[in-house]
C-alpha cells in the first residue's frame, strides 16, 4: 500500500486528491485499488502515514528518545576556529603529540575559565573541550609534564612569532610588570615593587614584548627583587641575536629606558629607541631657559635641543587639559594634607602636660606628607613641643611649570620618523598595559601563582602569554560585535597626538544603543564568549524494538552566534599597521 498524490486540472485550477492505494498484477499489469480518500487529512498526518507504509518506524518522544548530555559548545568551537587560523599548533610543535594536546587544551581553558592546573582536569568536561581535543582520560602527572614540554620550546615558540610578526625597521614594545606569588617555595619569588597591592607577599617579575599593534611576541620572567631597567639589556640580546633583527626601534617607559640603559642601546648599530623624559629632566630643561611654555601657545608639540641629550631628538608636548586636571588634584591633594597638618599641630598644644618630643612629631608629620605625596610642597618647623607649617610657594610654582607637559626622547632623525609619529608611537605603549590588564585581570588570572619550581612558573607565564595572543585575534576578528572601536587601528595613524583620544561616532553609537551596526546586541568579549557557550551539543538516546542506539547534534546556533563563528572563519583582509 501507498500513498498516492493525485492533481487534476478543472475550469482553470488545479485539485489535489491523496489516495491510500494497493497495488497488484493481473495479467502482467500494474494496477492500482483506491482503498480509501485521505484528503481531507492534515498535511503532516498524510505525510505520517505514507511513510509509515514505506516501512519507517515512529515512536512517542517522550517515551523513546531521551537526552543524556548538554555540553556548551560554541566558545570551544569559536577558540579552537582560531587555533586554526593562528596555525598555533604548528607555533607549539610540528609534529601532533600528546604534550601539544595537553597544552591547547590549558591554553583555551585560559580563554573559557582561567583556573588552577589541577581544576582544569575537572573544567574540561564541562564543555566539549575534553573531547574535540582528546584529553579527556588526562593526569595531574601529565599536566606537569606538559607545561615541562611547553618551557623547553619556548625559544623555538618566540622565534616563531618574531618570524611572523617582527620585521627589520620595525617597532618593537616593551614593558614590565609583576604578580604576587602564594607560597615560599619558588626560587623566582622575592620581595619587591609590588603592582597589585597585595602587601606582605612576594612577587614575580615579567617582561612582555609586542610588536607595533600590541601582539605579545615574548615573555622573560625574572626574581621579583629584579628593577625594571635591568632586565632591557636581554631584550636587546634576544632581538639581536635570538631574533636576528639588526634595525629595531624599541620602544618603553621613561622608568624603563634609563641614560644607563639607552648607555647600552647604544653600542648596537641600528637599534634605536623611543622613551620619554623625568620630571626632574624636564624641569631642568625649564631652568635652562631650553622649554619654555610660551612656545605652546598655537602649537601643541615642538622639538627642543639639549647639550644634556647629544644626537637625540627631544619632542616637547603640551596637553592643557591634562595640566587643568593635574593642578585641581594638586590641589586637592594640598587641602587634604593641610587639614590633617592642622590636626596634628592641635594635637601638640593639647599636650600641654606631657608635651610631645620633636621626634615623636617629626613621626607623625612625616606620616601626614607621606600620605599625599606632598613633603615637597610644605616646609614644617618641629621642636619639642612646637609644631608649625607653611606651604613652600616656591616649589609649587616649580611643579606648575610642569603641568601638562611631557618630553618624547628618540634616537630616530626626522626624515625617519616625524615629531607626530614619534609622540604617537611612544603613546602605543598603552597596547602593552593592555595586554597586562587581560593577563592579569578576569580574562586570563595569570595571579595567583602558586608553581614552585623555577620552570613550572616560568612555563605558565608564558601559556598566559599564548592564550593572550588568541585573545588578541579574536579580539580583532569579533570586533563588529564587540564595543570595542573598530576604526580605532586607522584613528591612532593619523589622530593628533597630543590631545586626548575621543571614541569614533560609531564607537559612540554602539554604547548609546547597545547595538552594533548590523542590529545585533553588543557585547563585551567576556559576555560574548558565555554567549557562545550557550550554543550546545547535546546526546540522545533512542529506545527501539528493544535496542537502544545513541546520537550527538548541535543545537541551532541564533544569529549572533552564526556571525561570530563567520567572522573567526574569516582570514583577515587588512595588513596590520
Amino acid at each position: 500500500m501507498h500513498v498516492a498524490k493525485i492533481e487534476r486540472k478543472y475550469g482553470g485550477r488545479t485539485y489535489v486528491s491523496y489516495l491510500l492505494r494497493q497495488s497488484y498484477r493481473q495479467d502482467g499489469k500494474v494496477k492500482h485499488r483506491t482503498l480509501g480518500n485521505l484528503s481531507h487529512l492534515p498535511g503532516h498526518l498524510i505525510d505520517l502515514v505514507s511513510r509509515s507504509l514505506q516501512g519507517q518506524v515512529f515512536l512517542a518522544a517522550d517515551e523513546a528518545v531521551r537526552t543524556l548530555d548538554s555540553k556548551p559548545h560554541g566558545h570551544v568551537e569559536a577558540i579552537l576556529t582560531t587555533f586554526d587560523q593562528l596555525d598555533l599548533q604548528g607555533l607549539l610543535g610540528s609534529r601532533p603529540s600528546r604534550q601539544r594536546s595537553l597544552v591547547l587544551a590549558l591554553i583555551a581553558q585560559r580563554l573559557l575559565f582561567p583556573c588552577s592546573k589541577l581544576a582544569s582536569l575537572r573544567y574540561w568536561h564541562s564543555t566539549t573541550l575534553a573531547d574535540e581535543l582528546e584529553v579527556g582520560d588526562a593526569s595531574s602527572t601529565e599536566l606537569y609534564q606538559a607545561l615541562d614540554w611547553l618551557f623547553d620550546r619556548q625559544q623555538d615558540i618566540e622565534r616563531k612569532l618574531a618570524r611572523r610578526h617582527l620585521a627589520e625597521g620595525g617597532v618593537v614594545l616593551y614593558d614590565v610588570s609583576s604578580s604576587y606569588y602564594e607560597g615560599r617555595k619558588c626560587p623566582l619569588a622575592q620581595y619587591g615593587h609590588d603592582r597589585d597591592g597585595k602587601k606582605g607577599l612576594p612577587i614575580i617579575v615579567y617582561g612582555l614584548l609586542t610588536d607595533a599593534c600590541g601582539r605579545p611576541v615574548a615573555v622573560d620572567v625574572y626574581p621579583g627583587n629584579t628593577g625594571d631597567p635591568t632586565t632591557v639589556p636581554d631584550q636587546v640580546v634576544k632581538l639581536r641575536d635570538k631574533f636576528s633583527l639588526k634595525r629595531v626601534i624599541l620602544v618603553g617607559d621613561r622608568g624603563m629606558l634609563t641614560s644607563t640603559q639607552i648607555d647600552t642601546l647604544r653600542r648596537y648599530p641600528g637599534l634605536g629607541w623611543i622613551s620619554a623624559l623625568r620630571s626632574e629632566a624636564i624641569a631642568a630643561l625649564i631652568d635652562k631657559g631650553l622649554l619654555l611654555r610660551d612656545r605652546f601657545k598655537d602649537v601643541s608639540l615642538a622639538e627642543v635641543a639639549s647639550p644634556d641629550f647629544p644626537g637625540e631628538r627631544l619632542i616637547a608636548c603640551y596637553n592643557p587639559e591634562l595640566a587643568r586636571q593635574r593642578g585641581e588634584q594638586r590641589q586637592r591633594l594640598l587641602e587634604a594634607t593641610q587639614v590633617e597638618l592642622e590636626k596634628l599641630a592641635a594635637q601638640v598644644r593639647r599636650r600641654t602636660k606631657k608635651p610631645l618630643s620633636a621626634a615623636d612629631i617629626g613621626l607623625k608629620a612625616g606620616k601626614v606628607i607621606g600620605r599625599h605625596k606632598m613633603a615637597k610642597h610644605f616646609q614644617l618647623q618641629i621642636a619639642d613641643g612646637s609644631f608649625s607649617w607653611k606651604q613652600d610657594s616656591a616649589a609649587i610654582k616649580q611643579e606648575e611649570q610642569l603641568d601638562g607637559i611631557y618630553v618624547i626622547l628618540t634616537s630616530e632623525k626626522a626624515e625617519d620618523l616625524q615629531a607626530a609619529q614619534c609622540v604617537r608611537t611612544y603613546k602605543s605603549l598603552a597596547l602593552v598595559e593592555r595586554a597586562f590588564r587581560c593577563l592579569k585581570g578576569l580574562d586570563l588570572l595569570v595571579r595567583p601563582i602558586r608553581h614552585r619550581l623555577d620552570p613550572r612558573v616560568r612555563a605558565h607565564v608564558l601559556l598566559c602569554m599564548l592564550a593572550y595572543y588568541v585573545e588578541w585575534h579574536m579580539r580583532k576578528a569579533l570586533k563588529p560585535l564587540l564595543y570595542e572601536d573598530e576604526e580605532l587601528e586607522q584613528q591612532r595613524r593619523s589622530r593628533d597626538p597630543v590631545k586626548p583620544a575621543e571614541a569614533s561616532e560609531s564607537a559612540q553609537a554602539k554604547k548609546k544603543t547597545h547595538k552594533t551596526a548590523e542590529g545585533f546586541v553588543a557585547h563585551d568579549f567576556r559576555s560574548l564568549l558565555a554567549h557562545l557557550g550557550t550554543h550546545s551539543r547535546v546526546t540522545y538516546e533512542v529506545t527501539a524494538g528493544g535496542s537502544k542506539t545513541t546520537f550527538r547534534q548541535l543545537s541551532q546556533p541564533d544569529e549572533i552566534q552564526a556571525e561570530a563563528l563567520r567572522l573567526l572563519q574569516k582570514p583577515a583582509t587588512q595588513p596590520d599597521p
